[in-house]
């Protein structure tokens, strides 16, 4: 991943998930329950930035929520309006609003790809007042054994990859971003004070589920597929049985003021 100060910059990686739509909604890890609710309490309209396939979308309509995503790859809206979910092509950044207005503006994986401070203050232009901005990050913790068996093989086989380093991304790590979003929703002066919220959670994986998961990260899915396929080899070899991912849900939450 990109260091925060950096990733804004990088949109051809932003734009390289729809490469396979279908593997990155089947695959993905989804979102808390407790997150969720939290979010769609009180709130009808929603403004998903950088949708993907919908992923959080659906959850937050399973909820009574009307939800609009934005997505600047037509291969990510194309996956998700097929499962039910109104989408506009563009960035934040350039998107249109044409006079709609939202309760809340949520970006599930997607605000680091953002320039913070502009899209802290597309937001706010779109927020009713009270409304919520909300970002969001899955931080991930793999059993030490899983996690060690992988670096070995990215450091043999990727090793410029920051998985060559360690297979993790813990909650730490996701708070430096949530907090990046915060300095950007504060530099736009028309947000409350930004409040971090975290929502640990676990998630089994088969092997074969997590082999699944491996090519939508976006250090690995513009991989030559011979490349791609000796790492997955060598995952399979290390990854053999069950196992359960740690998960924590990291969150930047501001709300719009009057």
């Amino acid at each position: 991943m990109p260091t925060a100060d950096e990733t804004h910059h990088h949109r051809t990686v932003a734009e390289s998930f729809g490469v396979n739509a279908q593997r990155y909604d089947r695959a993905r890890p989804t979102y808390p329950d407790a997150l969720i609710e939290r979010l769609a309490e009180r709130r009808r309209d929603v403004l998903d930035v950088g949708c993907g396939t919908g992923i959080a979308a659906r959850l937050l309509q399973q909820r009574g929520c009307d939800v609009l995503g934005v997505d600047p790859d037509p291969r990510m809206a194309e996956e998700a309006r097929r499962r039910g979910l109104d989408v506009e092509v563009a960035t934040i950044e350039a998107w249109e609003p044409a006079g709609r207005t939202f309760d809340a503006v949520v970006a599930a994986q997607a605000w680091h790809w953002i320039d913070p401070e502009a899209g802290a203050s597309k937001a706010a232009a779109v927020l009713r007042p009270a409304g919520l901005l909300a970002t969001f990050w899955n931080a991930f913790v793999p059993p030490d054994d899983v996690a060690e068996g992988m670096t070995a093989v990215f450091r043999r086989v990727l090793p410029d990859m920051p998985q060559a380093h360690r297979w993790q991304v813990g909650p730490d790590s996701y708070a430096i971003l949530a907090a990046r979003a915060a300095d950007g929703a504060r530099a736009t002066g028309r947000f409350g004070e930004p409040q971090e919220w975290r929502f640990p959670w676990e998630r089994s994986y088969t092997p074969a589920e997590w082999l699944d998961v491996l090519p939508t990260f976006g250090t690995l899915n513009r991989l030559d597929p011979r490349t791609l396929g000796e790492a997955l080899d060598g995952v399979a070899a290390v990854v053999r049985e069950d196992f359960v991912m740690r998960y924590t849900t990291v969150v930047m939450a501001a709300e719009r003021t009057a």
